[in-house]
């Protein structure tokens, strides 16, 4: 591909993954319960998608797998939003954003157990990597920070979640072929489903935005962070390199790490840092190592 042909990718690829990151700004900001949050940015987003599905004449599928995954999926996406809102809650948006990163290795995992694919030598460096970063990441809050134990799981097991989403939208794709519209639309609605319920018990004192402005902020948060961003995201992936495609991704965690740092003032030291960049560096080596399969 011509360099100058990449350029639109390469920009729109690095801006869905800078909202990506200022998105959990709006997280720490709102007073919304962790599976409310989760709840209306998904609710938001369905709207949209099925709207945007009407006006372009995209075919919701027919076929009832095909259909179950994609719900499924929207599940698990919506298990993963809330656990990573739980995290920023604990640890601040730059490391429960990184946290959720980790989302590279589940899916070696799953395919491994359940497709048979082969890992290689480097994808178990880049895990063995990945432990010692989050390690020297997670050390020192523990001598601060109650809730870090309890963050740095639900930071990690959203990534697990992620992952799940992720290879049962590739189950949707291989029932059917589901227009991309649609299929957002589905997962939307299977994500408020399984939301609804747990927002009302573990969130019922905190379902609603307490402000006309928390109410703009839930919106800016379901359309551009949810539609906005993926729409940009998914457009640009196919168009570049795996290799670029995961140096490029990386920039969702470090902007939320700064911005975390700069304009949250979390307190990161030396060896935190250390630690976020030895597990992007790792994110990036088994985002890589994929493209033999």
């Amino acid at each position: 591909m011509h360099k100058t042909s990449q350029t639109l990718p390469i920009s729109g690829l690095l801006i869905g993954c800078v909202l990506f990151g200022m998105g959990s700004l709006i997280v720490a900001h709102v007073s919304l319960g962790a599976y409310a949050m989760a709840f209306w940015r998904l609710v938001v987003s369905s709207l949209i998608f099925v709207l945007l599905a009407c006006i372009f004449r995209q075919k919701f599928p027919t076929s009832r797998p095909a259909m179950v995954f994609a719900l499924l999926s929207g599940a698990a996406l919506g298990l993963d939003l809330a656990l990573w809102h739980e995290s920023i809650y604990a640890l601040g948006p730059g490391i429960s954003t990184l946290l959720n990163s980790l989302q590279i290795f589940f899916l070696a995992l799953i395919g491994f157990v359940f497709y048979q694919e082969k890992q290689s030598k480097i994808q178990l460096a880049s895990l063995v990597l990945a432990v010692i970063g989050v390690g020297l990441i997670a050390s020192p809050e523990f001598g601060h920070n109650a809730k870090a134990g309890f963050g740095l799981v639900a930071g990690i097991v959203s990534g697990a979640c992620l992952a799940i989403s992720m290879t049962w939208i590739r189950q949707a794709h291989r029932q059917a072929t589901v227009a991309i519209l649609p299929l957002m639309s589905l997962v939307g609605i299977g994500g408020s489903l399984a939301m609804l319920p747990l927002m009302l018990w573990l969130d019922y004192d905190k379902l609603l935005p307490v402000s006309m402005t928390e109410v703009g902020w839930i919106l800016v948060y379901g359309v551009v962070m949810q539609c906005l961003a993926w729409g940009v995201i998914a457009y640009s992936i196919p168009k570049l390199s795996l290799a670029l495609t995961g140096l490029l991704l990386l920039t969702e965690p470090v902007a939320a790490l700064v911005l975390d740092y700069f304009w949250l003032h979390k307190p990161i030291n030396a060896m935190q840092w250390f630690g976020a960049t030895l597990t992007m560096l790792a994110i990036y080596v088994g985002s890589v190592s994929r493209q033999t399969y």
